[in-house]
């Protein structure tokens, strides 16, 4: 539950909502941090200055329960005196951390943090552009690490995989991940860098019997 600042409860009694605005303060991974509001004059919130008239708007925004991530959309206008498409192609934005606040214009400092997220992706909409938040929660959808599976998640030639692409034996040579063709093709058993015996789906389904086929061996088959 959020805890509204006295200056700014005062401002949502009646009579005073024409005196709230929002700002957004985006903090790029290159220590640079930038303010935008929608209010028709500059206000500055948290010691950052908030550029007004820059076309920023807010976008649909959705909130989950339990620990999925929300989502939320910005949108504005490509130029030179805000958001620049030169420095989103460079990837300035990429996992740009963004905060939403409502305030008081008349009194700034009397502002409440209506969410905060990171830039997801950014997509070109005519002469603007559509910047995708997610909220907190998203980090925990993030895969890190390896990727436990059957097949072999190195690219072949690189310094996991090892195999010598400039030898004539494996000009034009495919590999399919599996550990048959690290095998047979590449005798690279060695470096292969999947799980074969991993049980799949099927074995779900197995249970005991007394036929000779069930010796307890391996069940590899690819």
């Amino acid at each position: 539950m959020r805890t509204l600042p006295p200056g700014l409860a005062a401002t949502l009694s009646p009579g005073g909502a024409g005196r709230l605005a929002t700002c957004w303060i985006l903090a790029r991974r290159d220590g640079a941090r930038l303010g935008f509001t929608d209010h028709d004059q500059p206000l500055t919130l948290n010691d950052v200055a908030c550029t007004a008239a820059t076309g920023m708007t807010a976008g649909a925004a959705e909130a989950e329960l339990g620990a999925k991530p929300g989502t939320a959309a910005l949108q504005g206008v490509l130029n030179c005196g805000a958001i620049r498409e030169a420095d989103i192609a460079a990837g300035l934005y990429d996992r740009c951390a963004v905060e939403a606040w409502r305030l008081d214009w008349g009194a700034p400092s009397q502002a409440m943090l209506l969410w905060r997220g990171t830039i997801a992706r950014i997509t070109r909409d005519g002469n603007g552009y559509v910047a995708e938040v997610e909220g907190p929660l998203a980090a925990l959808q993030y895969v890190c690490g390896r990727t436990y599976q059957r097949s072999c998640d190195a690219v072949l030639g690189d310094a996991r995989c090892q195999v010598n692409l400039a030898l004539p034996a494996y000009a034009g040579q495919v590999c399919d991940k599996s550990w048959r063709t690290c095998l047979n093709a590449f005798s690279n058993l060695i470096n292969f860098q999947g799980f074969p015996d991993i049980p799949g789906d099927d074995f779900l389904t197995v249970y005991g019997t007394d036929s000779p086929s069930n010796t307890g061996g391996s069940r590899r088959t690819t």
